[in-house]
């Protein structure tokens, strides 16, 4: 019996501040404190319009980190994991096919040869094309 569950219940997210949750509110929190930060370092030096610039590209990563995710994973996660594949691992992936009856039987010493391991035979009233195998 397979019950169905909608898609809204599977990625329900518990909202703690004004609907945001709270990972999403402590980023946004953060966002806002290095926006005020920026604006009173730079509102000497830059002036008022230049300093907003400043603020809102100053504070943007932040709020976008609590927003952030990817295949179900969070910013930390996701650059972790593209860390470990781009720089940790970083290597070309190869395939090697291992024939474990090969390793069993010839490298073994068990058999000469790994074409002893079965013979093909055509039975009589069947087509050229299908053959049946059968082990010794």
């Amino acid at each position: 019996m397979e019950i169905k569950v909608p898609k809204e219940v599977r990625q329900y997210h518990e909202s703690i501040f004004f609907g945001l949750s709270l990972r999403q509110f402590g980023c946004s929190l953060a966002a806002v404190g290095a926006a005020v930060g920026l604006y009173f370092g730079c509102v000497d030096m830059l002036g008022t319009e230049a300093t907003g610039w400043v603020c809102v590209l100053g504070a943007a990563p932040l709020a976008l980190a609590g927003f952030f995710t990817y295949n179900g994973m969070p910013l930390e996660k996701f650059l972790w994991a593209v860390f470990k594949s781009r720089v940790l691992r970083a290597r070309p992936r190869v395939f090697r096919a291992k024939n474990y009856c090969y390793v069993f039987f010839c490298e073994k010493g068990r058999l000469e040869k790994p074409a002893a391991l079965f013979k093909y035979k055509r039975k009589e009233g069947k087509k050229k094309d299908e053959t049946e195998m059968e082990t010794v």
